[in-house]
């Protein structure tokens, strides 16, 4: 494949993906530099790779690198993906809730707040392979179908570590808000 097309086809197939493969990257390895390393890294993966892509979903596959990348990046450093506090501005992730009361009160945004900062900790808290397919599916909007595909198993599996997942979230949801949300 011409280099210039090769370039131009990866700006318009994988590119667009850049801001889904770093939230990825952030919600799996917990940091934000090591979310970039591992970006960073898959980018360069799947540009040498790239004259192999020959699906419809530029997507789906660079998550698919992202996600390799990071198993890499993880044996390579044996981090401990529980030990890392999350951190609101890291992630910046904002998680629309709806209030019977003025959007505009402090004290719906104070209740808000302190949700979403639970939400986001739990979901910190849960193991791994739990919750790589609760970003991709409740985060990032895969289906199970692509799910299943990018993580190579199948999707009755997913199905499970899906149910699974959300019945983790909600017991560590339910300690958090039974502790004041206190850790």
């Amino acid at each position: 494949m011409n280099d210039l097309i090769k370039k131009q086809r990866f700006h318009t197939i994988v590119m667009p993906h850049l801001s889904s493969a770093f939230n990825l990257a952030r919600w799996l390895s917990h940091g934000h530099q090591e979310a970039e390393d591992i970006v960073q890294e898959a980018f360069l993966r799947a540009f040498k790779y790239f004259d192999g892509f020959h699906g419809d979903d530029g997507r789906v596959w660079l998550l698919g690198i992202v996600r390799n990348t990071f198993y890499t990046w993880y044996q390579q450093n044996k981090i401990q993906t529980k030990s890392t506090p999350y951190e609101d501005e890291l992630y910046g992730l904002e998680f629309e809730m709806t209030s019977i009361r003025d959007k505009n009160n402090p004290e719906t945004k104070l209740i808000q707040k302190n949700s979403q900062r639970l939400l986001n900790e739990a979901l910190c808290e849960l193991p791994i392979e739990f919750r790589e397919v609760m970003v991709m599916r409740e985060l990032e909007d895969l289906s199970y179908k692509q799910i299943a595909e990018l993580m190579q198993i199948p999707m009755g599996t997913v199905m499970s570590r899906l149910g699974r997942g959300r019945k983790q979230l909600a017991t560590i949801l339910l300690a958090k808000t039974e502790n004041g949300g206190a850790k």
